[in-house]
């Protein structure tokens, strides 16, 4: 059953699309030259020595997931209300069908980071090795997060309007076109409440080597979810 709905979700995604599963790769490609243009060239923020692309996507990628995941997975148990009334299984897997399916979206849009990895002659440094732990960080994070949304979105309605406003929050208040370090002191502390900052910067840390990484906001971030 958790096989079906989540291969039927991907094909029911793109199955009436002209270019089909290429969304996967146009969307977030799209969405980085944005933010580069727009925080690199017209706001000149620091890219940490890396090319800015590539400071952008790194966090790209795990937040896309979430936000995708938050969306699917929060509508999820509404979507196919009739299935579940229909035959018994457990209802977990109608949520976390949608957030593997949103990782099928993750895993390919990787693409574009080995993309520009070559492209700029960027080799990430040995903290790639920890990339998976960051991975299951952001995978808990979206699952967490979109089975809550799902159960308040059954029993009220409401959340299907208040869903894209969290995410589009989000997206501004998450480390996605900047670094965290641009971030000021004294506002750090407020700033580190949002769990996704822990995770998205978890990832530069691992693909991009930064030099720092505060592992005790990491590990409240998994506490949390």
């Amino acid at each position: 059953m958790f096989y079906t709905l989540a291969w039927r979700d991907i094909a029911v995604r793109y199955k009436q699309t002209a270019i089909g599963i290429a969304w996967a790769l146009i969307r977030p490609f799209l969405t980085m030259v944005v933010f580069t243009v727009v925080f690199g060239k017209l706001a000149n923020l620091p890219s940490e020595g890396v090319p800015y692309p590539i400071l952008v996507f790194a966090g790209m990628l795990p937040w896309q997931f979430f936000s995708t995941s938050l969306s699917s997975a929060s509508d999820s148990l509404i979507a196919n209300a009739n299935l579940i009334s229909k035959v018994y299984f457990p209802r977990l897997v109608v949520p976390t069908s949608a957030v593997v399916t949103s990782f099928v979206d993750f895993l390919i849009s990787g693409m574009i980071m080995l993309g520009l990895m070559a492209w700029y002659n960027f080799l990430p440094s040995w903290h790639v090795i920890t990339l998976p732990f960051f991975i299951l960080i952001a995978f808990m994070a979206s699952m967490g997060a979109g089975l809550w949304l799902c159960s308040l979105n059954v029993k009220y309605r409401d959340f299907r309007y208040i869903v894209p406003f969290i995410v589009q929050f989000g997206l501004y208040i998450s480390p996605v076109g900047f670094s965290s370090n641009v971030v000021p002191e004294e506002w750090r502390l407020l700033y580190s409440i949002n769990p996704m900052v822990s995770v998205i910067d978890g990832f530069r840390w691992a693909i991009l080597g930064e030099n720092q990484l505060y592992f005790c906001r990491v590990f409240c971030c998994l506490y949390c979810w």
